[in-house]
């Protein structure tokens, strides 16, 4: 879907720092940009408290506005605003879990106290980076780029498909293969 006339006049208030516009800009996109976080963070079997949510929420916004917002100003309009924003979201959360997921992994092998309630661990199965990478070095090649820029990187199918000069419907298939490969064996 292209650019619809309201996103289009939306986003030239923006750029042009009109009156309001930003906060109509957030009066309408923000649901959005909360359910892309809480959908990403899902999909990487990560539960976040609602002020975790926020917080990812405020950077992706801090990210719009950035440099006089630089990444509106990127926008060429081959899609629907929503789309380019969902993009955008799920890159800033996936970049925000992998980080704290990090951060939590130092803490815990330097000794530090982590909380026993942990709400941004990961569930059981992958616990350490060091786990997610030995896993990954277990899948052959394709399906290793792919599940990397799939769950770490946030990427869309399209941008797989482009970056890996795969055909779009090939990246679905590629993704379960892996998931099977990478389940625990039951005995």
């Amino acid at each position: 879907m292209a650019l619809t006339p309201l996103d289009r006049d939306l986003l030239r208030r923006c750029l042009h720092h009109e009156p309001g516009a930003w906060n109509d800009f957030v009066d309408r996109f923000l649901g959005l940009v909360y359910h892309v976080i809480q959908h990403t963070a899902h999909l990487r079997s990560f539960d976040l408290r609602p002020e975790d949510t926020e917080d990812i929420a405020a950077q992706v916004l801090l990210q719009i506005v950035d440099n006089d917002y630089h990444v509106l100003r990127q926008f060429r309009g081959h899609c629907s605003l929503a789309t380019y924003l969902t993009v955008i979201a799920r890159r800033t959360c996936v970049q925000e879990l992998v980080r704290r997921a990090a951060a939590l992994e130092a803490d815990a092998k330097a000794g530090k106290r982590v909380p026993a309630v942990d709400n941004m661990r990961p569930h059981a199965g992958l616990e350490s980076l060091e786990e997610v990478t030995r896993l990954l070095r277990t899948l052959p090649a394709k399906e290793r780029s792919v599940v990397k820029l799939f769950y770490l990187e946030g990427r869309s199918y399209e941008e797989i498909s482009t970056l890996l000069s795969l055909p779009v419907n090939s990246i679905g298939p590629i993704l379960t293969r892996a998931r099977k490969k990478l389940e625990p064996k039951k005995e």
